[in-house]
């Protein structure tokens, strides 16, 4: 399949980025003399991985080439790739899955807020590939009030990760948070980021926030795993909640992410609590 323009540049500033951050010795290189520019040389990628050197070039370069799937495999030995990062360049090149975007607006289905509803004092919402937020149930809204009065063109999960103080003031890290959220969402946009959803966003993001800006730039991805994250709730103190995601298989434009409360931690009671709305402003 043919690669677009966009995939191809995105591919090509990958490539780089990662060339140039992988020290010689880490692939078993001995360092000879004085090198002008940090990582590897293309040179040296293509010895390592049995990619000719022009055809890798191309790669950098953007042509239009569309790379087999084995010379992916090869460049993402070479190169120490993650998983997540080798996952990323195989939709880059159409090896790989990605769920359709929908072709027009529609309405949220009826059964996908009915699971959100019947998650109870668990926090859960809805959204679409570039993360706006498209449905939630009431115990999200509790923890996060904001949402049913944000603009709908600002209610995008990492527009508010970047720009509301109020999250920020839930993720203990911020910077580190924050940088996690974004370099998820790169991994999931692929080749898409250059449609109008995504580069918009970024652009929007890119002019309003630097530490978004840097860490953008520097090409970072990570795949999403359910894990437990620590919030510090305005009124519910400090809440240990497991971060899970749903695909919705009838509906594969949709995520469903869910918030339960941590085993061993008072988090189930002090949900209870917000939801019934016994806690008092500042506890």
């Amino acid at each position: 399949m043919v690669l677009n323009s966009a995939a191809r540049g995105e591919l090509a500033a990958f490539l780089l980025s990662r060339r140039r951050q992988l020290a010689p010795e880490a692939v078993g290189l001995e360092i000879t003399g004085q090198r002008r520019t940090p990582g590897l040389r293309r040179e040296e990628v293509s010895l390592l991985s049995g990619v000719s050197l022009t055809w890798y070039t191309w790669l950098e370069q953007g042509r239009d080439i569309s790379p087999s799937r084995q010379v992916m495999n090869a460049l993402a030995r070479t190169l120490l790739l993650s998983p997540a990062e080798h996952a990323y360049v195989l939709r880059l090149t159409h090896h790989g899955h990605e769920a359709p975007l929908a072709s027009a607006p529609v309405p949220f289905p009826a059964h996908v807020q009915r699971l959100l509803d019947a998650l109870g004092d668990s926090p859960a919402f809805a959204t679409t590939p570039h993360w706006s937020i498209v449905g939630w149930n009431r115990a999200y809204s509790a923890f996060y009030p904001h949402v049913g009065t944000t603009p709908e063109a600002e209610r995008n999960l990492l527009w508010l990760v970047f720009t509301d103080p109020y999250v920020r003031e839930l993720l203990v890290d911020w910077p580190t948070d924050s940088r996690r959220f974004l370099t998820q969402f790169r991994a999931e946009a692929g080749s898409r980021i250059h449609e109008p959803a995504f580069a918009g966003l970024v652009e929007r993001l890119s002019q309003v926030s630097e530490h978004f800006r840097l860490g953008w730039a520097s090409h970072d991805i990570e795949q999403f795993a359910s894990s437990q994250r620590r919030f510090e709730h305005p009124r519910a103190g400090t809440l240990l909640l497991e971060h899970h995601r749903l695909d919705v298989s009838d509906h594969p434009d949709l995520h469903v992410v869910v918030y339960t409360a941590a085993e061993n931690s008072d988090t189930a009671a002090r949900l209870a609590e917000l939801m019934g709305g016994r806690l008092p402003p500042g506890c």
